[in-house]
C-alpha cells in the first residue's frame, strides 16, 4: 500500500465512522436503542473472546443474565478474576469463569481449546469478539500482522478447533451458533491477497478494515460449509456500531477528543453495542439461519465483494495454510 493509499484508507475509515455516528445520533434523538427482550437460556454454554472489556464484557454479562454458563476467553488474567466476580454478583449467576487465551498466539489458542475440552461440557455459542484497532505496525508471536493475526486468524483457528464440540452440542431446532464481530469499516476494506500482512506499506486503518472484511468472508464460507454438511451449527456476522470503549487510543487525536467530549451522546454504550451479539446468540428468530450480517438486531447487506464465493474459498484456503489446519472445502462440496 502506497503512502497515498494509506492516507486514503484513513480518510475512508473516518468517513465511515462519521456516517455511523451520525445515524446513531439521529436514532438517539428519536428514542434511542431498545434492549432486545430475550428468553432465559438455562443449560447453554457460551464462550466470549475479549470478555473482560467493552463490548465483550457487556456480551458476557448479558448472556450470564440469561442463565448461560459463560466462559470468558482473554489474555488479562489479573483483570479477569475481578470481572468474573462482578458479573457473578450482578447477574446472580455463578456459572461464569475465565480461561486464558492469547489470540495473538496459535499455541495459546490450541492450549485454550484443550483446557476447554477437558471440561467435557457442550458449547452452544461462540462469540468471536476480541480485537485490536488501528495499532502501530507490529506482529503476533507467529509473525502475522497484528490486526490480521489477532482479529481474524486467531478467531479462524479458535472456531475451527471448537467446531466438533459445537456440532455435537447443536441439534435440529436448537442449533449451536458462531458469531464474529465485524464493523462498518469492512465496507471500505480491501483484501490484498498478495500482501495480507501489509508488509509493503503499512496502514493501521487499512489493516483494521481488512481484518473486519476477512471476518465477514470467513463467516459466510463457514456457513456454506456447515449447511453442506447438514451440521446443526450456524454462522453469522454482527456489527455493533460505533461504541464508547477503550479501543480508541491509537486513532486520530480529533476523534479521541470528540469521544471524550461527546461519546456519551454520539457513541453507543458498551451495553448497546453488545445487544446485536446477544440477540444473534439466542433469538429464536435466527434459529437455523446463518450467513447473515446483522446491525441493530436486523439483517442488512454487507459489502458486495463479501458474497464472492471464489474470494471466500481463496481466503479460507490461505487461512488454513497459515494456521496449519486441514481445508475440508473440496471434500465437503464434492461429496
Amino acid at each position: 500500500m502506497s503512502p497515498l493509499s494509506a492516507a486514503r484508507a484513513a480518510l475512508r475509515v473516518y468517513a465511515a465512522g462519521a456516517a455511523v455516528v451520525l445515524a446513531q445520533l439521529l436514532r438517539r434523538c428519536r428514542g434511542g436503542f431498545a434492549e432486545p427482550v430475550l428468553a432465559p437460556q438455562p443449560d447453554r454454554v457460551a464462550i466470549v473472546t475479549g470478555g473482560t472489556d467493552g463490548i465483550g464484557y457487556s456480551t458476557a454479562k448479558h448472556l450470564a443474565r440469561l442463565g448461560m454458563h459463560v466462559i470468558i476467553a482473554g489474555n488479562n488474567a489479573g483483570k479477569a478474576h475481578k470481572v468474573v466476580r462482578q458479573i457473578q454478583e450482578e447477574t446472580l449467576n455463578d456459572k461464569v469463569e475465565f480461561l486464558y487465551c492469547d489470540l495473538a498466539s496459535l499455541q495459546s489458542i490450541r492450549q485454550f481449546v484443550q483446557k476447554f475440552k477437558k471440561k467435557k461440557i457442550p458449547l452452544h455459542v461462540l462469540v468471536n469478539n476480541a480485537g485490536v484497532m488501528m495499532v502501530p505496525q507490529r506482529k503476533t508471536r507467529d509473525g502475522f500482522e497484528e490486526h490480521f493475526g489477532l482479529n481474524y486468524l486467531g478467531h479462524f483457528l479458535l472456531t475451527n478447533l471448537l467446531l466438533d464440540t459445537m456440532k455435537e452440542s447443536g441439534s435440529p431446532g436448537c442449533s449451536a451458533r458462531v458469531l464474529a464481530v465485524s464493523s462498518a469499516t469492512h465496507y471500505i476494506g480491501e483484501l490484498n491477497m498478495d500482501d495480507l500482512q501489509g508488509s509493503r506499506c503499512y496502514s493501521p486503518h487499512g489493516a483494521y478494515a481488512q481484518s473486519k472484511l476477512a471476518l465477514v468472508l470467513f463467516m459466510y464460507h463457514l456457513q456454506r460449509l456447515l449447511a453442506a454438511q447438514g451440521s446443526p451449527v450456524t454462522a453469522n456476522v454482527v456489527d455493533p456500531g460505533v461504541v464508547n470503549t477503550d479501543l480508541y487510543k491509537h486513532v486520530f487525536w480529533g476523534t479521541r477528543l470528540i469521544k471524550k467530549l461527546f461519546g456519551w451522546w454520539f457513541f453507543k454504550t458498551p451495553d448497546e453495542g453488545a445487544w446485536t451479539s446477544v440477540y444473534a446468540a439466542v433469538t429464536p428468530d435466527l434459529e437455523g439461519i446463518g450467513g447473515r450480517y446483522l446491525y441493530n438486531e436486523k439483517e442488512t447487506k454487507s459489502l458486495t465483494i463479501t458474497y464472492d464465493l471464489d474470494l471466500q474459498r481463496e481466503l479460507w484456503a490461505r487461512s488454513c495454510q497459515m494456521t496449519g489446519i486441514i481445508d475440508m472445502t473440496q471434500d465437503t462440496f464434492s461429496g
